[in-house]
């Protein structure tokens, strides 16, 4: 079988080897397993690889490289409208190939991979849609076109859309579905993590506007004022490092707030295991894999209600579901801060939720796609 996957991820080139982001790498090889040939429809930009990147376990793939389209500001506009023609016909050309065509969305190329497919009705399709399936979320109308072929099956038709949650009042393409980072393997017990001896909070992301850092550390700012020996430390690069270098200093929260950078898988588990939350405000999300790698180590998710997060922490009763008004959102932890009991059991039901969907269960529910 030639499986081909259109996608907006940046790729590189090391030694002959593809890799790219490491979370959509590891899943991607996941598929692989079960394909002969791979052929990807992706810009080839990136120079270096670095502790965030990832390489295809898969040899001999064909990569077919295309533009990046940026359709921020009027001249990228421009820009990317003369670039369409030729993405297209690659897109065209790379799914008359293939045996299976698999969409990445939501995302500029995954728009023109929804329209092409259009014009193959008979060949067996998947599409992953890693954001906000919720159909009454404020999104770009890009994601809301997307969004809309692949619901319509008089437009798509012969593909499974695998979607994070479950929503009402959708077609027969949908699945809900979900992610994973860790395996039956990693199911080691995890100890009760008190709460007197000091809290420990932790953020993994892009430091980027909408990952919202900067609600995390307001967060536990307001809170270390209330309580001692708190910190936080955030794992991730981005635009808004400068500024939130700059805030730490401006407010003294150098022995409270600590940037880490981008770090391993193994250290970033650690933090998981070693804190007692893990806080993600961000204004939008798919399947947040940072809120469920946390459940996975007992380690407290506080997340905005956006997406499936609602689902993922049962409506509070697995984590802190954030308002976005700092007051009332310091108010809410200081009622879980100072209920141990009340913590624990909040924990457990996380860790417990988060361990029923492993890689190996991932794997297996990838296995039956190709056997449909």
């Amino acid at each position: 079988m030639k499986f081909l996957i259109i996608t907006h991820v940046p790729h590189g080139n090391a030694d002959g080897r593809f890799f790219a982001y490491a979370p959509y790498v590891r899943e991607m090889n996941i598929w692989a397993k079960y394909v002969d040939e791979l052929i990807i429809v992706a810009p080839l930009t990136l120079k270096e690889k670095t502790s965030i990147y990832f390489k295809y376990e898969k040899e001999g793939i064909k990569f077919i490289s295309i533009n990046e389209l940026n359709a921020i500001g009027f001249k990228s506009k421009l820009n990317a409208i003369s670039k369409i023609p030729k993405i297209v016909f690659a897109i065209y050309k790379a799914m008359k190939e293939a045996d299976h065509i698999h969409l990445r969305c939501p995302g500029n190329t995954g728009l023109l991979g929804c329209m092409v497919q259009i014009f193959f009705p008979n060949k067996p399709k998947t599409a992953k849609y890693a954001g906000n399936w919720d159909p009454n979320a404020t999104q770009p109308l890009s994601y809301k076109i997307q969004k809309w072929i692949l619901n319509n099956t008089f437009l798509t038709k012969n593909i499974t859309v695998l979607v994070y949650g479950t929503w009402q009042n959708q077609s027969k393409n949908i699945k809900p579905f979900f992610t994973a980072t860790y395996s039956e393997v990693d199911k080691i017990s995890v100890e009760s993590k008190t709460l007197q001896n000091g809290l420990k909070f932790i953020f993994v992301g892009a430091l980027s506007e909408g990952k919202n850092p900067l609600y995390a550390i307001n967060i536990v700012e307001e809170i270390s004022k209330r309580h001692s020996n708190i910190s936080l430390n955030i794992f991730g690069n981005g635009q808004l490092l400068l500024e939130l270098e700059k805030y730490i200093e401006t407010n003294k929260l150098e022995n409270v707030v600590f940037l880490n950078g981008n770090q391993s898988l193994d250290i970033i588990k650690n933090a998981y295991i070693d804190s007692h939350f893990v806080i993600l405000p961000s204004k939008s999300e798919g399947w947040p894999k940072v809120i469920a790698e946390g459940m996975f180590w007992k380690c407290l998710p506080i997340a905005t209600p956006v997406s499936c997060v609602s689902n993922m922490l049962d409506n509070g009763n697995r984590g802190v579901l954030l308002t976005m008004n700092l007051n009332d959102d310091v108010v809410l932890m200081d009622g879980l801060i100072n209920n141990q009991e009340l913590y624990n059991k909040k924990a457990q039901l996380a860790m417990h939720w988060s361990r029923n969907y492993t890689s190996d269960f991932f794997e297996k529910e990838i296995e039956k796609l190709f056997l449909k």
